[in-house]
Parts: C-alpha cells; structure tokens; sequence
C-alpha cells in the first residue's frame, strides 16, 4: 500500500485489514506535508523483536515511533496488541488504533506524555471525527 504522496507509505506485515483512516491528513496536521512518513502494521513477535533491540524492553508494544531524522521517522503498530487493549479499554479497534497513530505522531512532534499531550490527542481525535464508542 502506498500513501497519495511521496511523504507518506503504509505498508503492512501482518494478515488481516487495516483500519480505514485519514493517516496521511493526521500525519499533515501533526507532523506537515514535508516529513517523510512510514506507517507499518506489524505482528507481535515483531514488534517485541523492535522493542528488544532498540529499546531494551521485553514486552510486545501496541505501538513504536522512531525518528530518523528532523524531517523523517517510522510508526509500527501492533493491531493484535492494539485490538486486546482496546476491547479491555471498552473502545473500538479502529478508535484504538487512530489514537496510538496520533500518540507516536506527537511523540515524533518531541512531545513527552504529559497533559499537554493527552489535549493534544483528544483534539486531534475530535478533529478527524473518531469517535470513542465500539465500531
């Protein structure tokens, strides 16, 4: 899969659909039309095999964000981990998934967690019409 521009790619690792969302406009909006974005779904053993090696962190993410450079950097979101913790968490997969899309977003921004960050998050959410119920 590919995005409808040269900076942004979505690609994926793993069977199954992926969650229909504005990932390139949410990307635009956080992050501007120049960086250089890749988006990938991934299965947990690779994703706990990225948290090992480059975190030194046992435990499979539900998302990872690295930065390449000032202008490029890599998502890769877990949705077998993001769905079980979305269930737990009363929300929808797809809902689950924008939002751990806008928290690396923000993360890659230089945001911490903090307050400032949660805002951020529940404004963007509300921006591109997530809805928080099951869907």
């Amino acid at each position: 899969m590919r995005g409808a521009s040269d900076s942004f790619s979505l690609s994926q690792t793993t069977r199954g659909s992926v969650h229909r969302l504005p990932y390139e406009r949410m990307k635009n909006a956080v992050l501007g039309k120049k960086y250089e974005l890749s988006l990938v779904f991934i299965g947990k053993a690779r994703a706990q095999a990225l948290n090992r090696k480059y975190r030194k962190r046992s435990y499979t993410p539900n998302v990872l964000a690295f930065p390449l450079s000032k202008e490029a950097g890599e998502i890769f979101i877990c949705p077998t981990v993001a769905a079980s913790e979305a269930k737990s968490a009363g929300m929808s997969a797809r809902h689950m998934t924008a939002y751990l899309f806008i928290h690396a977003l923000l993360h890659l921004e230089g945001l911490p967690h903090g307050a400032t960050m949660e805002r951020k998050e529940r404004e963007l959410l509300r921006r591109f019409g997530i809805a928080s119920g099951r869907s």
